[in-house]
This record gives structure tokens, sequence and C-alpha cells, in this order.
């Protein structure tokens, strides 16, 4: 008798592989510790896994096979799982941190006793291999799936050859580095507020030359703040929406992820003195375009070009609105445009945590100064470049940095009542020397002017924590991350939230924030010090010192003693000193 046949079965599915990089070294260093860490990440990964409608066919050791549905979904449920191990290794010390590197591809499989073979499989395994630590690698046919749905930044890594496949096969990666940004493409999109809402997105350069790219940034950025002066009009942060640039994008997706109901889109063509402006508005529910509108105009006619824009979208989402108060944007702009691109350029900077965008922020900042010397918003931007580089202790003097930012926030108010970058900076001065009032006055104001501008909802948020009024500042935070959920600098928005919420001894709501801050923001000792506050008041002992640990790198030396002259007057110092008691800093 002939040996019974196995039923083989075949179909389309996208593949996910993963492995622990250098798993077998963990386990020469450590046998015992590295099973119990895979159990904990095996648990987390097989969970994300079948949340996300995949199911495990094959395991063994320290790799597992997946199968998904959709391409979208295996992407989606490879994030997370990068995150939410990223996230556990922080509890662990360095030596013990498993790191798995996650492979991708959409091909024909065969299912034989549960078990994925065929060629499918050998090449999402080949893609995992060549994956980073904590990374992911997709095959150019899972790129082509999800490259709108998932508008993240990928990395081309050219053809890769794959054992017994003749041609070879073309990958892209996802940087492990991305994910603590990217945390929302993965969870339940925000709600829509009740009142109108819009994202700008970023205007397309239709010129071909890239030296026109700041131009437009400069419309897409001179929109969202008319925009933002609207109290009624709920609107994403620039960089938020800045996020999307240079991506295919569909919109309802945007759309989704922001929160929001409207989106307006537009390109900038530039030849000689002329100038070419387009842009609709789009119902992202429906898909409907509500409003589309072509400029052609002089160069020098650029911020009448803006305006026209800004009442034409006001007019479309809220007509009666527009009639009865007869909006125009009210930012003053500078008399010369060469100026005005400084300050875009510099803007595109300052939220970086780099001490070199942050020098090259300064510098343009400056140019623009000397060619106008009456634009109000390159010395706001100054003020805030220069008050950085004394927060994260790039300059010798500090307190020498924040003197001279307060004089450049000074000068942008004199010369534009109506400023919030400079009465934002001035808050946070302000705050930092004690002066709480004045500095709660500034910010107030700068938020009537600008209801929407996530950095001030934060710079307030800071300024109450430290003057006291703890919930009110974890409400104001709160908002900040709400406004720009995806902006380059919602780990320092991050970072302000939780330590709002540790002044308020919500200390198991603070960890996931401040987590997510050390993740966006590693070179930054102080975040590290929070978390090691954090974790004392948890009781979270291994992490509270790992964290102490990578703070004495950056800045060695943390006592109590130093965080209570740093913290002096704070209405939190007592409580986040006490966490770092408890975390093991001496005196």
């Amino acid at each position: 008798m002939g040996s019974q046949e196995v039923k083989v079965s075949r179909r389309l599915a996208a593949i996910f592989a993963a492995d622990v990089a250098a798993y077998s070294r963990h386990m020469e260093q450590d046998e015992a510790g590295t099973i119990q860490s895979l159990t904990a990440h095996r648990e987390v990964m097989d969970r994300l896994i079948a949340e996300h409608g995949g199911r495990i066919a094959n395991t063994a050791g320290d790799s597992v096979l997946a199968e998904f549905p959709s391409a979208v979904d295996a992407v989606r449920c490879a994030i997370q799982v990068q995150e939410a191990l990223a996230a556990a290794n922080l509890a662990n010390p360095e030596e013990r941190q498993l790191q798995f590197r996650i492979g991708l591809h959409v091909g024909d499989v065969m299912r034989r006793d549960g078990d994925l073979l065929g060629a499918g499989v050998n090449i999402a395994s080949r893609l995992e291999s060549i994956a980073e630590p904590g990374g992911i690698c997709l095959s150019e046919v899972t790129y082509g799936h999800v490259r709108k749905n998932l508008p993240l930044t990928y990395s081309d890594l050219g053809p890769q050859r794959i054992k017994n496949m003749e041609e070879p096969i073309r990958a892209y990666a996802l940087k492990a580095s991305l994910f603590a940004r990217v945390g929302v493409e993965a969870t339940k999109p925000p709600p829509l507020p009740e009142r109108p809402s819009i994202a700008v997105m970023p205007f397309t350069n239709m010129s071909g030359d890239p030296e026109q790219e700041y131009f437009a940034d400069g419309m897409a950025e001179d929109i969202i703040t008319g925009l933002a002066r609207l109290k009624w009009l709920f609107v994403i942060a620039r960089n938020s929406t800045f996020t999307y640039k240079g991506k295919a994008v569909d919109v309802r997706q945007v759309a989704r992820d922001l929160g929001v109901r409207y989106v307006l889109e537009g390109s900038v063509r530039a030849s000689g003195r002329r100038i070419r402006i387009t842009g609709q508005l789009i119902d992202a529910e429906t898909g409907k375009h509500i409003w589309a509108e072509k400029y052609d105009r002089q160069l020098d006619d650029i911020f009448a070009v803006q305006d026209e824009i800004t009442e034409s979208v006001v007019a479309a989402i809220e007509p009666h609105i527009y009639a009865e108060e007869g909006f125009r944007a009210q930012s003053k702009p500078p008399e010369s445009l060469d100026a005005w691109g400084f300050v875009i350029r510099a803007l595109s900077l300052v939220f970086r945590v780099s001490r070199s965008g942050n020098a090259e922020a300064q510098r343009l900042a400056r140019e623009a100064i000397l060619l106008d010397p009456s634009y109000a918003r390159a010395y706001a931007v100054l003020a805030w470049a220069v008050m950085w580089q004394g927060h994260c202790f790039w300059s010798e003097d500090a307190q020498a940095s924040y003197s001279e930012a307060l004089q450049y926030a000074e000068k942008s108010i004199s010369l534009d009542t109506s400023e919030p970058w400079g009465r934002t900076t001035l808050c946070h001065i302000l705050s930092a020397r004690g002066q709480h009032e004045q500095a709660l006055h500034e910010a107030g104001v700068a938020l009537r002017l600008n209801p929407n501008f996530a950095l001030a909802h934060t710079i307030y948020g800071w300024a109450l924590l430290r003057s006291g009024r703890f919930e009110e500042a974890v409400a104001e935070t709160g908002k900040a991350l709400r406004i720009s959920p995806n902006d380059d600098f919602a780990g320092f928005y991050s970072a302000i939230h939780g330590l709002t919420l540790l002044g308020a001894q919500r200390f198991e709501e603070a960890l996931p924030h401040i987590r997510r801050s050390v993740s966006s923001m590693p070179e930054f000792f102080g975040n590290w010090r929070t978390l090691a506050s954090c974790c004392g008041h948890l009781g979270l002992t291994d992490e509270a010192r790992a964290a102490v640990a990578r703070a004495e790198t950056i800045r060695p030396g943390i006592t109590l003693a130093m965080a209570r002259k740093h913290l002096w007057d704070y209405a939190h110092r007592d409580i986040f000193v006490e966490g770092l008691r408890k975390a093991g800093v001496p005196e």
C-alpha cells in the first residue's frame, strides 16, 4: 500500500518572517536569561500577530513565520511588534536586549499540515536576514502594496540576491529609529473634533529646481499659520503634515491618521518672475473636491495669493463665518521674499534635536535679519534656536544663551505684537527664571493669536507645571500631542506631557510617554533623567538604573543635589527628586 497522500493547498499571502539577531551569542552568554527574554518577547509578538489577523505557521527556536491576508496588516503588525519590543527592552540591561529582524514578502505559498512552504517563504526569510536588528525589510512587491496606504520613510536597498532564485529581488527597509515616530500609523485613529478640522499638506514643487523647494514649503506654512488663527477651526500642525512630504499618499488615509475632515493639497511652479499656484480642498470622508483654484501671478504678489487661497479655503468650509468676519490672513509678510525663504528653511531645522541643525537654523535666521531687519518671525525663530541651544547644553553657558534668546524674543514682539513664536519662547525663558505669572500671560497671548500652535500648548503646559497647576499642565501638553501627532518634535511633546503627568503623580500614565521621548530623543539626557524618576516611583528598579546609567554617559555627575539646583523653584521639584532617590541616584 502506498503512503497516505499529504494535502497541499496554495494561496497568495503576505509572509512575515522574524528571528533574533545574534541569538547564538546571547545563548552563549546567558542561556537562562535569553530564554526568559525570548519567551516574554514571543508573547508580545504572538498577541500582535493575532490582533492584526495573522496566523503563525512555523516556529523553531528564535524564528517565527506567519501569514497575513493583507500586506498593510502585515506591515502594521511588524511596526507595532518592533515598537513594543523596543519599549520592553528599555527595562533590560543592554547585553540582555533581544532585537528581532523582520522580513516581509507578498507571494504564493503552499500550506501543508499547518506549515508554510515555497519560494515566497524563502524570499521573506532572506529579507529578514538582511534587515537591521530591530528593523524591517520589505520586498518590492510588498512595498508596492503599502507605499500609498502607509506613507512612511522607506530606504531603497537595491536588488538582493536570493538563494535558488534566478532574478534578484529589490528590497526596501524601515529603520528601527523610525518606529517611535510612526506608532500613530498602527494605533486607533483619533476621533474627528467637534469643530471643522483641516490638514494642509506640503505643497509640491513643480519647478524642477530643488532651490525652489523652500518656496513651496513656505506657501503651506503660511496658509497653516493663517488658518490656525481661526479659533473655530481645528488645524493640524505643520510638522505633522510635513512628515508626508515627498510621498505618494492617499488623502483619505491621511485624514484618518490625523483625525480631520478636510485636506488641502497644492503645488507651486515658478518660472522667472512668474509663479503658478494651484490648490484643492477635499472632503476626505467622501473624497469630493469642494474647491479648486489656479493662480498665475507675478512673484512679487505671492503674499496676496496666499491670502486669497486662505480666504477661499475658509469660505468653502464655513461660508457664513467668512461672510460675517471678512477674514484676511493677519500675518505680516517680510519686505524681502529672500528673507522669508531663509526663515522657512530655518523652521525646518529648529525642530530637530541636532546640534549642527540648530547651528544652521541660527545662521539662516541671522541671514534673514540682515536682509530684512524688520522681520519679526526671523527674530522669533532665532530666539527659539538660541534658547534650545542652551536647553540642550550645546553652549558653554546655558544662562547666557537664555539671556541672548530673551533679547531676540522681545525684539520680535516689539516688531509684531501678534508674533506667537516670540511670545512662546518668551514664556519658556520667563518660566525657567521662576517668573511664572508673566510666563503664563505670554503663553496665553500666543494661544489667543494661534490656538492650534502645538509648541505653544507644550510650553504653556510646562510653565503651568512649574507653577504648581499640575492638572491644567497635563491638559495643555495633551493638546499638543493631539494637534500634532506626527510631529518631528513629537519626542519633545511626549517628554513634557510625561513630565506633567509625573508632576501630577500619575506615574503609570506618564511612563509610556516618557519611554517614547527617550526613543525619539536618545541623546538628550533630561529625558533619561525623567524616565529614571518615573521608574523610581513605580518600583521599576532595573529600568530606573539603566536610565540613570544612560543619562550619565551623556552628561556625567547626576546627583540629587544637582537635580534640586536645576529645578530650584519649580513646584514639581520634590516629586521629581524623590523619584531619582528611589532610582538610586546619590545625594
